[in-house]
């Protein structure tokens, strides 16, 4: 096949109507693979050790050597930990997406969220799990959904930027929960906030399974319905589709009969909503304390893996899992290469600068395609002008 061929293949692949998100996200993936083994090479590394060393980390492959109690299930299980509130809290940033916002204080509703369910439910040590469990997950939904809320309320009363806004109240929550973890709930060791209850915990911490002690985490199972019940919504509801309206173009929605400032609103406490479960997930289920005036970097980290799955909620699930797996095992890569875990953040920048470029991408293969249209069109002619002649 010629190299024509092979561009016109490539370019039809990527503007698939029904698959371009899909082949978009495979084609960086695939860069980033191609970039990060150049980059590895230079450093003097074996690029299918490194990334091994990322599956192994994880769970997918075995290690060398194991703890004991340890092995590759406790590892896969850790994964599905961290991997929930990354899944949450890229859900809650495609939520705002979809309906035209950018929802940057993502970090600042998982930290008062799991803060506010540590000081209430979690240092109630008499609550039985039953009742503890619920309770957390309930105050992750009301404290994300008013504190999201008010952010869609500034923007549509005072036309305040949900950027400008969520920055702003992202430092005074960080302040203000490390000036209450210092004065009121420190550890004296740690410095961090005192551990919560195991019955307040989103996790099953230690459970044998065929001689292994794992983490089972539940909000893995959460996180994973939260996106089916989000692709629901914005595919088969009249409220979804008035928020992807209102995403697309603002006048035309109003303009149709939308009630755009409360969609504003609404999408916005929806956001919250998703944020303040992934709050509560990270900080009752995969860790169990919070470090002071240290908001998580997973709700940065979010908008990136939501644009890696095309701002699809099921795309989530697979990007939450590749940006997690590089996360996650950077530590046995460390270890492994001898080189610094930050080169694993390297690798995903890599990733997502490829994601980011995902429209230019499409844009393009269509460029490409009006031109090799044109140019079949303008053969055609030809050929049928010399026909004509003969």
């Amino acid at each position: 096949m010629n190299e024509n061929g092979l561009k016109a293949k490539l370019a039809r692949f990527l503007t698939n109507e029904r698959w371009s998100g899909l082949n978009v996200s495979l084609l960086c993936i695939v860069l980033m693979f191609i970039v990060s083994s150049i980059l590895l090479l230079i450093l003097g590394k074996n690029p299918f050790t490194a990334f091994y060393s990322f599956l192994a980390g994880n769970g997918f492959a075995m290690k060398s050597s194991y703890g004991a109690g340890s092995g590759m299930l406790s590892d896969f299980f850790q994964f599905l930990n961290i991997m929930a509130p990354m899944l949450l809290a890229s859900l809650a940033f495609i939520f705002a997406y979809r309906c035209g916002l950018f929802n940057i204080g993502i970090s600042g509703q998982m930290l008062l969220s799991g803060f506010v369910a540590s000081v209430t439910i979690g240092y109630m040590k008499q609550l039985p799990r039953p009742v503890a469990v619920p309770l957390v997950i309930l105050v992750g939904i009301l404290v994300g959904g008013a504190l999201g809320a008010f952010v869609g309320y500034l923007k549509f009363r005072f036309n305040i930027h949900e950027v400008v806004s969520t920055i702003m109240i992202n430092y005074i929550i960080s302040y203000l929960t490390g000036f209450f973890i210092n004065s009121k709930f420190v550890d004296p060791i740690s410095r961090a906030s005192k551990i919560i209850s195991p019955q307040a915990r989103l996790t099953f911490t230690k459970v044998n399974i065929g001689g292994y002690l794992c983490n089972l985490p539940m909000g893995i199972v959460l996180a994973v319905v939260m996106a089916i019940i989000v692709h629901f919504i914005f595919e088969k509801t009249v409220f979804g589709f008035e928020l992807r309206a209102v995403g697309s173009n603002r006048s035309a929605a109003l303009y149709s009969g939308i009630n755009v400032k409360r969609q504003i609103v609404f999408s916005m406490m929806l956001s919250g909503v998703l944020a303040g479960l992934a709050g509560v997930t990270y900080y009752l289920g995969y860790t169990n304390t919070i470090l002071p005036k240290t908001l998580p970097g997973m709700g940065y980290d979010a908008i990136a893996t939501a644009l890696l799955g095309n701002s699809n909620p099921i795309g989530a699930i697979f990007s939450s899992m590749l940006i997690t797996l590089f996360q996650n095992g950077s530590n046995y890569m460390s270890s492994v290469l001898g080189v610094a875990k930050e080169i694993a953040s390297v690798i995903t920048g890599i990733l997502l600068l490829f994601s980011a470029c995902g429209d230019y991408f499409r844009y393009v293969a269509r460029g490409y395609l009006d031109r090799l249209a044109d140019w079949t069109a303008e053969q055609g002619k030809v050929l049928k002008k010399e026909g004509d002649k003969k």
